[in-house]
């Protein structure tokens, strides 16, 4: 079996954990074990093949056991742990790893992200604690399309979270990258495009200003400021280069390819620690060193050999990586361009050299801005139409100019000459200040595309074959087939008898939204916090990506988790209508008797009265949503007192299929006598999994069970969604029932909600 084949083996075999809905059991992964020596013994290809990627497929899982361990036995009662701190915002959040739980080791020792609290001394990386651990297992908020946190926590090896009651420092001294960061960041401190270098040079990119951030959003360069394969490869050269250099002054029997080769790799694993090991930077390590390792073999080996073994290399290294985007996106680029230039050289082979060089940048990143529209949409949910022109220049200023000053500043920062130093800091920053000028010139490019769309971004690479292969000639009426589909969203219908209400998952918050023929309604917007809202990060990313456009808001009460989202909203759809209790201006009433119809749907509202004095959650607007057969009450956050009221004279109104349950199903809401009057079918709930009130309550949920209810909530769920057609409904959980992924599921204890 050749190691080209081996690697492609052991990638096909990790690949699976991408899907698999759990994780099997130890003994069925000794099945696999065995089977897998079985096969791999036999003396057809095909049978070892098999048997190589079943072992593959162990391996993998066995990892991913390995990383849920930590998530399975620490959280639950209090612990006394020894931590290491990795990395830290000076404030209240650190990453973490621990190496000691009540004195006895962990190996490995899990990482995890601490939050919360102020700890008691000034804190830096590399420092151990003493700490009271209170530890969580990670759980996110899960929406389609939307960020999969999850996912993310466990690619990054940060399965737990948590917060301590106590700390002591145990060694109160910072690890070497920590002090040379600092000592670095005092030395910038009078550039304007500080943060900047310190992302290209230390992979800081948490600094960053938010304009930077759009700026390079807009033009499609952000990917310049992760600390990737351009900046560990380019180190690499640079070491490869000093070696050559001094070679030119030794004898002729001193000198050969080797020592260069292995100084290239000793240097960029040298750069990928000081820029703290991160996930990307370390994975181009590994593959730089198995690219070297087949160079030094001795044997010729093919681009897409290499590849390979590149990617199982880095999959037998760490198999959770195949969670991670940021891997898809390199690999994926790498693929790209090696497709691209074998399938489609470069034009102007007899042009000058410098002409020819501008040919060929033109030529790789048309190549790489088409062939990666899968990837880019799939992940960032749009594509720059200005990144072409924006990274003909970013690329090679970034690489060629900005990255090897920074470089050569950080080297010369060590044991340097000052005015040399600041010469390199200098320059790297007035190229930063021209380039970022350039690229606030250019238009705002960013096109937001929707799910529809996605499959369609396959085209560049089927008409890049369909060409090669001269199928337009040879197959014309298959060419126009596939023409055809290309613009079938633009022609398919969007009327529909059936409808959906969706309660996303927005944490301690509320929104939900009615949609219907490609419209929606929404009914609160979530909540806000320093810096950001649900409107912004979550609902209108998530009706973006789904072709939804609101046209109106129905605003519950005014507490700050339930209107938290609705500026945001109104400032990307400004002609929607708001309807509310709170008689601000702009909103329409939301009053007892209130009564109107939308794409088809009654909506009739059956509290507040109008003119109360009420404030609060007795004043969220309950509005019932009825299609003359099916039906869902909407409550907001409404309590006791004003459910007793509602009942008192309108009980025979309420009756529903589904109801939303009140005020995330806290104790202070849901009596008995309003849930056996609402008589629904299955009741939602809103909260996050741990929220400070411990919502939704026990008690609660099981009033609702003991009546007959099924019972639903985000914090178990994920986003919900219930269809209603003319001959029924039902409900689908993303977490359990449309996305279901062992990394989806709820790890720790399992009624841990606070």
């Amino acid at each position: 079996m050749t190691l080209p084949a081996l690697a492609a083996c052991f990638t096909l075999g990790i690949i699976p954990l991408l899907w698999l809905p759990v994780l099997p059991g130890i003994l069925a992964v000794w099945g696999v074990i065995i089977s897998g020596c079985c096969m791999a013994c036999f003396r057809p290809r095909a049978m070892r093949y098999a048997g190589m990627t079943l072992l593959a497929f162990a391996w993998g899982v066995l990892a991913a056991q390995q990383a849920l361990w930590p998530t399975q036995h620490l959280p639950g009662a209090k612990r006394q742990a020894e931590v290491v701190i990795r990395a830290t915002d000076g404030l209240t959040r650190h990453q973490a790893t621990i190496v000691r739980i009540n004195g006895e080791p962990l190996r490995p020792a899990p990482g995890i992200t601490l939050y919360g609290e102020y700890l008691p001394e000034p804190v830096c990386a590399g420092q151990r604690w003493a700490m009271t651990l209170h530890i969580r297992a990670v759980h996110g908020q899960l929406n389609d399309g939307g960020f999969d946190t999850q996912r993310y926590a466990l690619a990054t090896h940060q399965p737990l979270s948590g917060r301590f009651s106590g700390a002591r420092l145990l060694d109160k001294k910072c690890n070497w990258r920590a002090s040379y960061l600092a000592s670095l960041s005092a030395v910038l401190d009078t550039y304007p495009w500080r943060d900047v270098i310190l992302a290209l040079g230390m992979g800081e990119r948490s600094m960053l200003d938010a304009g930077v951030k759009d700026v390079m959003r807009q033009t499609g360069t952000a990917h310049l400021m992760a600390i990737s394969g351009l900046h560990i490869a380019l180190a690499a050269l640079l070491g490869w280069s000093g070696v050559r250099g001094v070679q030119f002054f030794l004898p002729p029997r001193w000198i050969g390819w080797r020592l260069p080769l292995l100084s290239g790799v000793a240097c960029a694993l040298l750069y990928a620690w000081i820029t703290g090991l991160q996930p990307p930077a370390l994975r181009t390590v590994i593959a730089l060193s198995i690219w070297a390792a087949l160079r030094l073999s001795g044997r010729l080996w093919s681009p897409w050999q290499v590849w390979s073994c590149c990617m199982g290399g880095i999959l037998f290294s760490d198999p959770l990586a195949v969670l991670s985007y940021s891997l898809w996106l390199s690999v994926l680029a790498v693929a790209a361009i090696i497709f691209w230039c074998q399938w489609m050289p470069a034009p102007g082979r007899h042009c000058a050299g410098w002409v020819r060089a501008g040919i060929n940048i033109l030529h790789l990143q048309s190549g790489l801005t088409c062939l990666l529209l899968p990837i880019q949409i799939a992940m960032f949910h749009g594509i720059s139409l200005s990144a072409l022109l924006a990274n003909l220049l970013a690329v090679p200023v970034v690489t060629f100019i900005v990255v090897p000053l920074i470089l050569s500043g950080m080297l010369l920062h060590l044991s340097g000459p000052v005015l040399a130093q600041n010469a390199c800091w200098h320059l790297a920053n007035q190229t930063l200040d021209g380039l970022f000028c350039f690229l606030q010139k250019l238009p705002a490019g960013w096109l937001q595309v929707d799910a529809r769309w996605q499959w369609l971004s396959l085209s560049p690479w089927l008409l890049l074959v369909a060409f090669r292969f001269g199928w337009w000639r040879s197959a014309p009426l298959l060419c126009l087939v596939y023409l055809t589909l290309l613009i079938f969203p633009l022609w398919r219908s969007e009327k529909t008898q059936a409808w959906y209400v969706h309660m996303l998952d927005v944490g301690h918050g509320l929104a939900m939204a009615i949609e219907r023929n490609g419209k929606v309604l929404l009914y609160d917007t979530g909540a806000a916090w320093p810096g950001g809202d649900s409107g912004k990060q979550l609902i209108i990313p998530w009706l973006r990506w789904h072709a939804l456009v609101p046209e109106g808001v129905i605003l519950s009460h005014e507490h700050l988790d339930h209107r938290g989202g609705l500026e945001s909203v109104q400032k990307a759809w400004p002609a929607l209508w708001v309807r509310s209790p709170l008689g601000w201006e702009g909103h329409g009433p939301c009053f007892r008797g209130e009564r109107w119809q939308w794409q088809g749907l009654n909506f009739t509202v059956h509290w507040p009265l109008a003119g109360t004095q009420a404030k609060g959650n007795n004043r969220s607007c309950v509005v019932r949503v009825d299609d003359g057969r099916h039906s869902i009450l909407l409550t907001g956050d409404i309590e006791a007192p004003g459910e007793m009221a509602m009942l008192k004279r309108y009980w025979q109104h309420l009756a529903s299929t589904i109801v939303q349950v009140p005020h995330h199903g806290s104790n202070s809401s849901s009596t008995l006598a309003f849930v056996q009057r609402a008589g629904a079918a299955a009741a939602l709930a809103s909260a996050s999994r741990y929220n400070a009130w411990r919502l939704p309550s026990a008690k609660v949920a099981a009033r609702y069970r003991q009546q007959g209810y099924r019972w639903y909530d985000t914090a178990h769920q994920g986003q919900i969604t219930v269809v209603f057609s003319p001959q029924s409904w039902e409900i689908q959980g993303l977490r359990d029932q449309v996305l279901p992924r062992w990394y989806h599921q709820w790890f720790g204890v399992l009624n841990d909600n606070g």
